[in-house]
């Protein structure tokens, strides 16, 4: 009977497509139960998916139901989610959509426990270099040094940047903060004939952009 019900989600899985199903049904092809019942139950229990994944183990072992493959699975999701961001963005391809970059970085920074600044390198093409963590800072708060972007733009020849930081409150809102250290950005980038194309903030419900705020 677990069998024919497991078979039963993948099926409707590979007919109706993934989105057709709820976050349980999901949890429970990928997790591998029976039926949603329990997962469903989980995830009221921990206050949703990205709570569930990133719950202690011992929170999990201690709830019914989740065995240690199971819990496995949901620790290994999170990382999952960040590495099919990365091939969204892969080096050498022209960026597809402003869609993709907030996709990209929402997912690479939202659930950080502190803050990061970041710079996502592009050639005169607008195509993807590199990306990469240039500070890493507090729950509130990261230095950043206007001199150390500049030499890592160099360094990979980049014809543009676009700068993101998160919020680990969860608040993407721009301080003032963020808005004097964008403007000492694009003069010093300016200064090397690097183009400043936005800064995104990630907050809990996604990216805030600078530039479509005319910030830049």
């Amino acid at each position: 009977m677990q069998k024919k019900v497991q078979t039963d989600l993948e099926s409707r899985l590979f007919h109706c497509g993934p989105q057709r199903l709820t976050t349980a049904e999901l949890v429970a092809i990928v997790v591998g139960t029976a039926s949603a019942d329990g997962p469903s139950t989980w995830l009221a229990r921990f206050g949703g998916l990205r709570r569930l994944c990133r719950a202690e183990v011992a929170a999990l072992d201690d709830f019914g139901g989740i065995d240690g493959r199971r819990s496995a699975a949901l620790r290994a999701l999170p990382e999952l989610f960040r590495r099919y961001a990365d091939e969204t963005l892969p080096a050498g391809e022209t960026l597809a959509s402003p869609a993709d970059t907030r996709e990209f970085l929402t997912v690479r920074l939202r659930d950080k426990p502190y803050e990061v600044f970041c710079c996502l390198y592009l050639d005169n093409r607008h195509r993807v270099i590199r990306f990469e963590e240039l500070f890493r800072g507090t729950i509130d708060g990261a230095s950043v040094y206007p001199r150390e972007v500049v030499r890592a733009a160099l360094a990979v020849n980049a014809a543009a940047v676009i700068l993101a930081h998160n919020h680990p409150s969860g608040v993407a809102e721009p301080s003032t903060a963020d808005e004097l250290l964008t403007k000492r950005l694009i003069r010093a980038l300016a200064l090397i004939d690097i183009r400043l194309l936005d800064h995104m903030i990630v907050g809990e419900r996604g990216c805030v952009s600078l530039a479509e705020r005319g910030g830049l």
